[in-house]
């Protein structure tokens, strides 16, 4: 079990002094469990059932989630500098350092052998042909050196600027004629393909790569002719990316928006990471020069970036990759002669993506609402939108032809910053009404109305999700998202509107749950009914499926109903602060975790309410995990669902995730997540687990 230390619960603002003594018995450190998500997701791509391609990617995506941790985390974890953080530094590090001799041994004796087989050489540059490396210096001339700047430090030349996630060849420089020496530095540039294809000496059908940096440093030379080049060093940095904005509304926002931007690629280092053979030498003046602790350095067994292998999925080898994925329109939207709005007034809906199609669901709804003669207002919320984003395209058409369009635009959305503040203005131009949500919450909600007139008069469509409006990741990430015109819930969405671009004291919501006001007291008092139910004999169970599960109160609540009795299943993506089967306190928790080729992302949440028949169970949808952050300081969105298809789809959902049996992970009792296998001729969920098990019901239900 991860070691728990009040530091660590106290986190996210959460009062040491408020903490109940049961609480450290259950409790597992955030940052650890973090570490027990990211070694899932390197298992993938140690599985040998997953098709060779997919394990270079999950390779990739495992570097690419160390990469944000340190970004996010080390300098919180670091600051105070407690005894009980220090240890838990450690406690990081050395779970940490095999989790990456793993992964280097995956791609040298795996990756690189296996695509070798199919006829794709991943070469480094000592181990090209004597043509092949002049092809590569011809490339290096034409296709690579003019965007490179080779540097020197010496008492004319100052320590270089290295910017976040860089990588970056370090190596001792001797002229020959005056003999001196001195330290240098070529950066890989990140915007030029990290991957060269080499087309000398290769059969036919066949290609020799070439990792960019190697063809960097077979050709140093050329940059610095004349001097003496030696003890070459690969090396990659990391920056710390939590960056305080400070919101006070009588400046410009947007300015401080701006300038917390600029500052951020200059904030503190939090790790350095060097390739094989790295010399002491540069090593410790790169330490010494960027202030850090020998902790803070990492000796990699292999390669220091290894998301340059999300490249190579283009590879033509569709044999080495999950079959591909086109998710579906659903059926009763198939006719074109019924509008979107139609069916949603024929009743509610749930999309689950992406098996439902998202641009045929969510991105047409906004569309069909621009277009439509009969639309008064587009209002929506957005967080992560992408680049060239069919929705900011749709909402300007919309105001370009006199409807009202308001957009709550959270412009602090970490590395988003940028591109929201982007289609803010590009919306402000047309004359769209954009605000950024109230000061000091960010606006995390999935949220989109639309208000049309009708015969009876003024009818309202909303759809509230638990992913972003963001069309790329719809088709990676698993979300779902409801469909209604019902009143309980438009009127609900109305006044959460007012409430965001007129800054009202709070929304008037009788039916959703809004955070930071009524959603944690509303979900607590759910908890506290299931436990009443079971004192009374009745039937008790909650199951809630979500990315991540840290909130004090909220797992307070949920031990006090696991010692009542009721039962209750966690579908848990990410970390989980939840410790389940301690004796006296969560015997009747159960906690796991679906990986695989899409990513887990909903929020469902269940509550039986009393009855056996999950027809007459309570669900809720919305876009919060179970975190301090969501509960208190952002706003989110969860609505209940109270029509009995979608009631129906999300109790499918959940069921399939339960009866997993090839992508899910349990938390023992241990505190350790143990791999469920299937047995042999198992089908469904069971079998083929649930990702395979919602694309065969999804093309079952339109007849493909």
């Amino acid at each position: 079990m991860a070691t728990t230390t009040l530091a660590s619960i106290g986190d996210h603002g959460v009062l040491n002094a408020t903490l109940s003594p049961t609480l450290p018995e259950i409790w597992i450190d955030r940052d650890l469990s973090w570490l027990d998500f990211n070694e899932r997701v390197l298992a993938e791509a140690l599985d040998e059932r997953t098709p060779l391609l997919e394990r270079a990617k999950f390779l990739a995506i495992f570097t690419s989630n160390l990469d944000e941790f340190f970004m996010k985390r080390q300098s919180v974890l670091r600051h105070g500098a407690s005894d009980a953080q220090r240890a838990l530094l450690q406690q990081l590090r050395e779970k940490l350092l095999p989790m990456l001799e793993r992964q280097a041994h995956c791609y040298r004796e795996t990756i690189v052998p296996g695509l070798a087989e199919q006829g794709v050489f991943l070469r480094y540059w000592s181990e090209l042909t004597p043509r092949q490396k002049e092809e590569g210096s011809e490339y290096f001339d034409s296709e690579i050196s003019p965007a490179l700047t080779p540097l020197v430090i010496d008492p004319v030349h100052p320590f270089p600027f290295i910017s976040n996630l860089s990588t970056s060849l370090a190596f001792r420089l001797r002229d020959v004629v005056k003999g001196e020496s001195m330290f240098a530095r070529v950066k890989i540039p990140s915007v030029l393909k990290q991957w060269i294809t080499l087309e000398t000496d290769v059969k036919p059908g066949q290609r020799v790569m070439v990792p960019l940096s190697e063809v960097v440093r077979g050709n140093l030379h050329k940059l610095y002719s004349g001097m003496e080049i030696s003890n070459i060093t690969v090396m990659r940095l990391t920056r710390d990316a939590e960056v305080d904005i400070d919101e006070d509304v009588s400046a410009d926002f947007r300015a401080h928006v701006k300038e917390e931007i600029r500052q951020r690629r200059y904030e503190p280092v939090v790790r350095l990471e060097f390739g094989p053979g790295a010399h002491p030498g540069i090593k410790e003046t790169l330490r010494e020069r960027l202030g850090l602790e020998q902790e803070d350095l990492y000796d990699l067994p292999e390669e220091v970036e290894y998301t340059t292998l999300f490249q190579l999925l283009g590879l033509p080898k569709p044999a080495l990759r999950d079959r591909d994925w086109t998710p579906l329109s659903p059926a009763f939207l198939s006719d074109e002669a019924e509008s979107i709005f139609a069916a949603i007034h024929a009743g509610d809906f749930l999309v689950h993506h992406p098996y439902d199609s998202f641009d045929a669901t969510v991105e047409h709804f906004i569309s069909a609402a621009a277009d439509d003669p009969q639309t008064v207002s587009i209002k929506m919320t957005a967080y992560r939108i992408g680049d060239d984003t069919p929705f900011v395209k749709s909402l300007i058409r919309a105001a370009e032809r006199g409807k009202q369009v308001a957009c709550v635009m959270e412009i602090k959305a970490r590395f988003d910053e940028e591109r929201n503040l982007h289609w803010a203005a590009e919306l402000e131009r047309v004359g769209a009404h954009v605000t950024f949500g109230i000061s000091g919450l960010k606006t995390h909600a999935k949220t989109a109305l639309v208000v049309r007139k009708e015969a009876s008069g003024l009818r309202c469509y909303v759809h509230i999700g638990t992913g972003n409006y963001h069309v790329k990741t719809a088709r990676l990430y698993a979300d779902v998202g409801l469909f209604t015109c019902d009143h309980r819930i438009t009127s609900d969405a109305v006044n959460l509107f007012h409430y965001l671009t007129g800054h009202a004291d709070q929304p008037n919501c009788t039916s959703l749950l809004v955070a930071p006001l009524t959603m944690r007291p509303r979900l607590l008092e759910l908890i506290h009914r299931e436990i009443q139910n079971k004192r009374d004999g009745r039937h008790a169970r909650i199951i809630a499926k979500m990315n991540q599960l840290e909130d004090p109160d909220m797992i307070e609540a949920l031990c006090e109903a696991s010692q009542a009795g009721v039962s209750i299943d966690l579908i848990i993506r990410g970390f989980c602060c939840l410790h389940p089967g301690v004796p006296g306190h969560t015997e009747n928790t159960r906690v796991r975790s679906i990986i695989g080729r899409f990513l887990e992302h909903s929020r469902i949440f269940y509550f039986a309410n009393g009855s056996q028949d999950p027809a007459e169970g309570e669900y809720f949808i919305g876009s919060a995990d179970w975190m301090f952050r969501n509960l208190s300081k952002r706003i989110e969105v969860v609505t209940p669902v109270f029509a009995a298809d979608p009631k129906q789809r999300l109790w499918e959902i959940l069921d399939i995730c339960l009866r997993d049996r090839r992508q899910a992970w349990v938390l023992a009792p241990e505190g350790k997540y143990v791999q469920l296998h299937p047995e042999e001729g198992a089908s469904g969920p069971e079998g083929v687990g649930t990702h395979q098990t919602l694309m065969d019901l999804a093309l079952a239900r339109a007849d493909v």
